[in-house]
Formats: structure tokens, sequence, C-alpha cells
């Protein structure tokens, strides 16, 4: 039952996991990047829809609706009734477990953003964000792109939701994707990331979802073999006195 539930999800993570290695190889970002960039920087770097609305309000409703999730734990609406205690608690934990693991690995990284390039008006050079160890002139951090993951951390609520409400973890993975492209084009326009940074934050969210999953069907598994254990187990004495 477990490999059954696993195979399509893991199917997908490889897929695009696939794809994302080849845009990585094929060299994509700097050239998209050049779309919106200049000698003179990015022009669209300061514009107040890109940073107040698509990155300052994007980040708050965020974090407003990680609350409204933890919230709903304990007094559920709407869809959220559909779901089981462990569900509402596996869903608020894997949209926070998503952002945080984006923050951890960002933290780590020594690639600069594309507006601190040299090309684009700034300081660094151009390093792939798989050259570990190896500075490019900037300050770093930039690798993955954790504004995208304010939208694609509730992409791993499609796991909690596709048992019991299978058309709301549709739409629901759906819409967070779609958000979170959508925040990702924002930050490419106005120089902050490269396009593969907002698709490894995809991946790497989702894939965190992915293993909260499989970790909690491995746990629910266990209990059961063991409840189911204990019933024969009780059952052998009455069975021997009849």
């Amino acid at each position: 039952m477990i490999r059954s539930a696993a195979a399509r999800p893991l199917a997908w993570t490889l897929l695009t996991l696939v794809f994302i290695l080849i845009w990585d190889a094929a060299g994509f970002d700097l050239a998209l990047a050049g779309l919106s960039g200049t000698p003179m920087g990015f022009p669209l770097r300061n514009h107040w829809f890109l940073v107040q609305v698509m990155h300052e309000g994007a980040k708050w409703l965020s974090w407003l609706l990680i609350f409204v999730l933890f919230a709903a734990i304990r007094w559920p609406r709407s869809f959220l009734r559909r779901l089981a205690l462990r569900e509402r608690v596996q869903l608020a934990f894997t949209v926070l477990a998503s952002v945080l693991a984006v923050s951890l690995i960002k933290t780590s990284s020594h690639t600069s953003c594309p507006w601190d390039l040299e090309v684009f008006g700034g300081v660094a050079r151009y390093v792939s964000h798989w050259s570990w160890g190896v500075r490019d002139g900037g300050p770093g951090d930039c690798f993955p792109a954790g504004h995208a993951s304010a939208a694609f951390a509730y992409a791993g609520g499609w796991f909690a939701l596709r048992r019991r409400a299978p058309a709301v973890a549709r739409i629901w993975l759906a819409g967070a994707l779609a958000a979170g492209l959508l925040l990702g084009l924002g930050q490419q326009l106005r120089g902050a990331h490269y396009m593969s940074h907002t698709l490894w934050t995809a991946w790497i969210c989702w894939t965190t979802a992915f293993a909260i999953d499989a970790v909690l069907r491995m746990i629910s598994t266990y209990r059961a073999d063991r409840f189911a254990g204990r019933a024969r187990a009780s059952a052998l004495p009455k069975l021997n006195e009849s």
C-alpha cells in the first residue's frame, strides 16, 4: 500500500529533478537574467509593486496562512474539517518544515544574486551554485530562492489532503505551484534570483513534504501491524479455551 501511494509522487520527484538538472547544465540562468538586466543593473529592482506587494505583502500573507493552518489543527474550518487530526497536523508542519528547509540550505550558500554580478553592474562573477566552497566575490546567500518558498511550501499540502479531499488537493497543489512561479518571476525581474533558484525551491519543498509523508505512513503502518499482532495474540487464549 505504501509503495503504490508513493509511486506517482516519486516519479514526479525524479522527473522534475532531471528537468532542473538539464536546466542547470544548459546554462539558461544567465540568458534569462539578461532579459531583465542591463550593464547598469535591473531597472525593476525597486519597483513598488514587485517590492511592496509581490515581496513584502506575499511574505506576510504566507506567515499569516501558516498561523491559520496551525490554528486549524484545533479549530478546523471549511474543507479542513474533512481531515483527521493527524492530517491537519501534517499539513501545518509540512508547510513550516519546507520553509525551514529552504532557509537552512540558503544560509550555507556562497552563490550571489544576479544583481550582484559584474555583468549587471555588481562585483561578483558568475559561479554555479553547485560549485560548493567556491566564492564568486559577492555576498552569497542567494541559493535557493527563499521568497518563492512562501508559496511553494504549501505544495506539500497535497499529501495531507489527497486521501480525504482529492479535488481540493489538486486545486491546492496547482495554486501553490502557480503562486510560487509568480513570486519567482517577480524576483527574477528584480534580479534577486535566477530561475533555477526558483525551480530548486519548488523541488526542495516538494521533496521535504514527500519525505514527511513517507515517514508518517511508515509509522502508521507499524502501529497498525502492532495493533493487529496484539489482537491476534489476545485471541489465541480464547481459541484455546474453546
